[in-house]
């Protein structure tokens, strides 16, 4: 699933409480040329993470050469202003710092975590990466042939082939259905390249996050030295608004072996929807990873259909679904998508327990703070939190907003997004008695 990460936080200072978040106290700063970053100061350890990102994923890759975001990150940091790959990776390693870069559909990010006497010049070297990558033809040879040799391994992979054929079919005719190949990759130029970081990589786009041993003004300083080089906007085209399917359809891709693989799912609800959290609260009780989930209990536990089914939303900035997943022998494949239907249907005719409700309320808070066990986890959610526009009071917020949900609003948002007759459907396998 896309998105499952959620935090908090509270205007300019305010306190997270949680079992290993008490006391967290975030502040924005904003740098003498305007750019500005959430930052967590931590003085216990001698480290500094920072996560960032911009607004602008693979989703902007051109048509026919699709996967250039994905090689533009995998190059950023192979060499660099006049350091080639082997010296700019050397300087990274002798420095012991961590710097990443990666994209997905609607963000190009990047990591990066040094020790604090090492500061400066990570910074510096993440400042050469962003704006003065080399693009060596020798370093585009390689990533463009470790990307190539991964699209053929997720040939040979069922999960990988229904997730590509899943993502197809319920975003039709849009960017997030359209895969990497090895045609796209191979179409992809120096000049694609280049051009794909001078125009994506700008400070309207940008969200920075900072946890670690360093002060506000130390940060001020060097957000300008980092980023004020970038361009200040990108001129990108519009992404249009993604059609989910909200027609049932099923699609069987023949392989030979013993377990299919079935995907599905169908129109969503996007992460600024008001009822985004009863809609949260539901797919916990549904499919969300819980053993006591009610698919879960009807597909594995009474039925031993499955080892498990699972559901989640995926809110994409241009679409939204609601999709879920459940793998199972191929002449058990038609009765657990059976079930399956049967469960997200009852959903929306029937209230929820008040067991099920208080459970899903407790997991939900209680779980949460657990995703904050490093710097770097707690940096990679505060940018989250930046780029879904939650507010930086969120911490406050969030435990009240999950509380206040009843069982009448998960009957009424089941009933508005769960219709077991609008799923897409994928099955990867050799299942007994379906047909397309």
């Amino acid at each position: 699933m896309k998105k499952a990460l959620f935090v908090t936080a509270a205007l300019l200072c305010g306190t997270v409480c949680g079992p290993l978040a008490s006391a967290l106290t975030i502040e924005k700063v904003v740098s003498p040329s305007g750019i500005e970053a959430w930052l967590v100061e931590d003085h216990k350890n001698p480290i500094i993470a920072t996560d960032f990102s911009f607004g602008a994923g693979s989703a902007t890759d051109p048509n026919g050469k699709e996967g250039l975001a994905s090689m533009v990150a995998g190059l950023l940091d192979e060499g660099a202003g006049d350091l080639d790959a082997q010296a700019f990776q050397g300087k990274l390693e002798d420095l012991a710092v961590g710097m990443t870069f990666s994209a997905d559909a609607d963000n190009f990010g990047g990591r990066l975590k040094t020790l604090t006497d090492n500061r400066d010049e990570a910074f510096r070297l993440l400042h050469l990466a962003l704006t003065k990558a080399r693009f060596d033809a020798d370093a585009v040879a390689r990533v463009r042939g470790q990307m190539q040799v991964g699209l053929q391994q997720e040939e040979q992979d069922p999960q990988a082939i229904a997730g590509r054929a899943f993502a197809a079919a319920i975003f039709p005719n849009h960017p997030y259905g359209r895969p990497n190949t090895e045609a796209s990759l191979k179409a992809i130029s120096d000049a694609d390249l280049k051009g794909w970081a001078g125009g994506h990589l700008s400070r309207d786009r940008l969200v920075v996050s900072v946890v670690g041993d360093i002060t506000p003004q130390q940060l001020g300083a060097l957000l300008d030295a980092t980023f004020a080089d970038l361009p200040a906007k990108a001129g990108l085209a519009p992404i249009a608004e993604a059609q989910v399917p909200a027609k049932g359809s099923l699609k069987i891709i023949r392989r030979p072996i013993p377990q299919s693989v079935v995907e599905f799912g169908e129109p969503g609800i996007k992460r600024d929807d008001p009822d985004w959290y009863t809609a949260y609260v539901m797919n916990y009780i549904l499919g969300g990873g819980s053993f006591s989930s009610h698919l879960m209990t009807e597909v594995r536990v009474k039925r031993g259909l499955a080892y498990g089914a699972y559901t989640g939303l995926e809110p994409y900035r241009h679409g939204a679904v609601v999709a879920g997943d459940v793998a199972t022998r191929n002449d058990k494949v038609a009765e657990s998508l059976k079930v399956v239907k049967e469960e997200l249907g009852k959903m929306g005719k029937a209230d929820v327990t008040p067991t099920e409700l208080a459970s899903a309320k407790t997991y939900l808070n209680g779980a949460f703070p657990l995703q904050m066990d490093s710097t770097t986890a707690i940096a990679a959610l505060l940018s989250v939190v930046q780029r879904d526009h939650l507010g930086i009071d969120y911490f406050d917020r969030r435990s009240a907003l999950i509380d206040k949900v009843t069982a009448a609003d998960v009957r009424r948002v089941s009933g508005k997004l769960l219709d077991p007759d609008k799923l897409t459907v994928v099955i990867v396998g050799d299942p007994k008695g379906m047909a397309e």
